[in-house]
């Protein structure tokens, strides 16, 4: 936060650690989840046992109610759009029309009064599909001849982005070493502890129907579905309680909560659903699924000229809403040079229809995968040129700022070069090289592994306008109000699912007003009290909902100051706001906040007309974004017997600008590393060659649990960021974003004896052991 934001308030919550205010409620089991809520009515859907095929039945028990797409008559197609690219609109019927293109693809609803009961009758329909050829990978849909899982999109290409710099020719033949990656990064699922879930009730006496539901979005989640069933918005409200964590997977617009507020006006009565593992596992949308080729130019110094890149994104079966299928391939076109200094790019990047679920953001949308892939290209071209892959990365990170990028973004003031230094120098580097020596003449194979990483947070809306994006999300709007007994309260369009945003804003709105974070309330996940918003996603609500809470607390600020001023006879900037009190400057003469409150309402008249009544104002804000900047090192064992890796340390040096609660921050980086570490080494969502699904349950996809997850050391450094208004920068996604590549690199040094290179993820031990195996076929 600027100097400006806290000049005469002499509170500093600012950069304290102070235990998050929703916790309380939630670790003494009182927190408000969608499951806890009755309903008269409990939905089951019948879902596609395969991938591809014609519907030629459905067929329920007799005397149940079931649902299929022949009774949706007038209900719309989910079909969200993109103007540029190539895009090919392909729109999805919220029940099958006909045809099932996923294993998992919504086919039927059954309506019971019990779940128990709902389940029963779902395995008693008897469902007729003639299954047809489908294809599951994203390459193998790309070849002649392959199925076409939808006739909008020929060629199963839904969507395609190039671009190449002018000089791009002509530099790329000037270099001395062309240094080449095939990355692979499997299909993988967020796995929130919490499934989703949804709950539609009908108002008899206006007619509304409330849905109660586990989503990121409630704003975005009413006008879909209100534009889908055709009816005013007004007519919906939805709720996002407590929700057990999102990691993008709770974004997009779920079928299920189309349905549900269907049949809750149709029955005038209530509705509920409740995901169970299986179904998120095989239907909760997918994320991660690319095959990416990087060609790097390097000069005979070792500096990085050019990059040249293919990416082929599965986006499965539709596109998600409201990001579209845009959101991997398109993000991984504009940021895959991350924090290197290269001008020269030319990228070809397609989002590629399949019989497979659905792919959507998940934490780091495409950023882990393309930090995985230039990160091997880095150390790959250290190990061509006889060079530290520490040392590669000293000669071509981006030292100057503002910097644009090669594809035109502009990277404001960061730290990548000091954080590799301090990065290395807590980590050790000399003394682990000696350890790694001697464990290798003891048979034990030690590896470190480095990523530098630039992660993009907090962009407004002409970002997401760059794609073209028929619904342009960004900014947010929060509306600060001081109640006559002198109690905060912020009403903000960011909708939380665990980041701990209801402290982090209380700790802006503190030092503005001078008051203690516990008596603000902070109000959010409900359409009818909230103002509308984006939600809570992309490293984007400390940045654009704390700026907007900032700008809504100053003006606040500005009116208590006024009205004291009057109270206190005396000049508005001779007055301080702290610990409760207005205090002029320099004498013992105060007034309690409460007081300046009460008098905003009820003594209007001693203002001669020159305050208006109350204490409410409105701050709006849509930045232009700022980017975090981060080193992880991770240091493995693998055991070539068993192709088993242990990670025995992780270090993080972290630069997210200014740090609002370290606290939540560390806990930020502490999530997303472990996340990123299941995504290196566990976690792989499996088809079969037909499109079946082999990981349906926690036995088969394998999250991180604490006994794969290493002690993390974090150290910070705040670089404010004059694009953002608090000087804080986003970090939520970082922690996931530079993991895998750390820990994959790791691997590859702990094999390098063995002339083995892994560059997929996840790097299970079945992979592991047909590198090696391979690698001594050919020794």
């Amino acid at each position: 936060m600027s100097a400006h934001g806290t000049r005469g308030s002499g509170m500093t919550w600012v950069g304290r650690a102070i235990r998050r205010l929703e916790d309380p409620a939630l670790i003494t089991g009182q927190g408000r989840f969608t499951a806890d809520l009755p309903a008269a009515h409990w939905v089951r859907f019948v879902r596609s046992p395969v991938a591809a095929g014609k519907i030629l039945s459905t067929i329920g028990p007799a005397g149940t109610m079931m649902i299929t797409a022949a009774d949706l008559d007038g209900v719309k197609r989910i079909t969200p759009i993109l103007h540029k690219f190539s895009y090919k609109p392909v729109g999805q019927p919220p029940l099958a029309e006909g045809v099932v293109r996923f294993t998992g693809e919504l086919v039927a609803a059954v309506v019971a009064t019990t779940a128990a009961d709902a389940e029963d009758i779902a395995e008693r329909v008897e469902l007729s599909i003639d299954e047809t050829v489908a294809v599951s990978d994203a390459r193998a849909a790309l070849k002649s001849g392959a199925p076409q899982v939808h006739p909008e999109a020929p060629g199963n290409v839904i969507l395609e982005g190039k671009v190449k710099t002018p000089d791009f020719d002509g530099v790329w033949g000037t270099a001395d070493k062309i240094i080449t990656v095939n990355a692979r990064s499997r299909r993988q699922n967020a796995t929130p502890i919490e499934p989703r879930g949804a709950h539609a009730s009908y108002d008899a006496a206006t007619g509304r129907i409330t849905l109660t539901c586990t989503t990121q979005m409630p704003h975005l989640t009413r006008t879909a579905i209100s534009d889908v069933l055709g009816f005013p918005e007004s007519e919906l409200r939805v709720i996002a309680p407590d929700v057990g964590g999102g990691f993008g997977q709770k974004m997009s617009l779920a079928s299920e909560y189309v349905v549900l507020v269907w049949l809750a006006r149709k029955l005038k009565s209530s509705v509920g659903w409740i995901e169970d593992r299986r179904e998120n596992l095989i239907a909760g949308f997918h994320s991660r699924d690319q095959y990416i080729t990087l060609e790097g130019a390097f000069d005979k110094s070792a500096k990085l000229l050019a990059l040249k890149t293919d990416i082929v994104s599965n986006i499965g079966a539709y596109s998600c809403f409201p990001t579209t299928c845009g959101v991997e391939p398109l993000m991984a076109m504009a940021e895959m040079p991350g924090p290197y200094d290269v001008q020269q790019y030319q990228c070809l990047a397609r989002g590629v229809i399949t019989n497979t679920c659905t792919m959507a953001p998940y934490r780091g949308v495409s950023r882990p995968v393309i930090t995985f892939t230039i990160e091997r290209l880095m150390d790959k071209a250290a190990a061509a040129f006889g060079i530290d892959p520490v040392d590669i990365r000293r000669r071509n990170l981006i030292d100057r700022f503002p910097y644009k990028s090669a594809m035109g973004l502009e990277y404001d003031e960061a730290t990548y070069k000091e954080t590799l230094e301090m990065a290395v120098k807590a980590i050790d580097v000399p003394a682990f090289r000696k350890r790694q020596k001697d464990g290798r003449a003891q048979g034990r194979h030690l590896g470190i592994g480095f990523a530098t990483f630039s992660e993009r947070t907090g962009y407004g809306s002409p970002a997401f306008a760059a794609r073209g994006m028929e619904i342009t999300p960004g900014w947010e709007t929060v509306i600060v109000t001081v109640d006559p007994s002198g109690f905060v309260e912020a009403r903000i369009g960011s909708s939380p699912h665990g980041q701990g945003l209801r402290t982090t804003l209380a700790q802006i709105i503190a030092d503005e007003l001078g008051i203690t974070p516990d008596m603000i309330k902070v109000v959010h996940g409900d359409t009818d009290r909230a103002p509308y918003g984006w939600g809570t996603f992309a490293s984007r609500s400390l940045v654009i909902s704390g700026g907007a809470t900032l700008i809504a607390a100053r003006k606040v600020r500005a009116k208590l100051l006024k009205i004291a001023s009057h109270l206190l006879e005396t000049a508005p900037d001779d007055i301080v706001l702290a610990d409760g009190m207005a205090k002029v400057a320099g004498t013992d003469r105060t007034i309690p906040i409460a007081k300046l409150a009460r008098e905003a309402y009820t003594q209007t008249h001693r203002f001669g007309g020159e305050i208006e009544p109350g204490l409410t104002e409105t701050g709006h804000y849509d930045p232009p974004g700022t980017f975090s900047n981060a080193c992880h090192v991770a240091i493995v064992a693998v055991d070539v017997e068993t192709g088993h890796v242990k990670v025995e340390k992780f270090l993080v040096a972290e630069d997210a600008g200014r740090i609002i609660n370290p606290m939540i921050a560390d806990g930020q980086v502490h999530g997303g590393i472990a996340q990123g570490i299941g995504n290196a080494l566990l976690e792989e969502i499996v088809y079969d060659e037909n499109g079946g699904i082999l990981t349906a349950t926690l036995a088969d996809y394998l999250p991180p649990t604490a006994h794969e997850i290493p002690d993390i050391e974090l150290h910070h450094i705040e670089t404010p960021s004059t694009n953002s208004i608090t000087r804080a920068k986003g970090l939520g996604e970082g922690g996931t974003i530079g993991a895998p590549a750390a820990v994959i690199n790791a691997i590859n040094d702990a094999l390098s004896p063995f002339g083995v290179q892994i560059d997929e993820i996840p790097a299970t031990p079945q992979r592991i052991r047909a590198a090696l195996r391979g690698a001594e076929k050919l020794a």
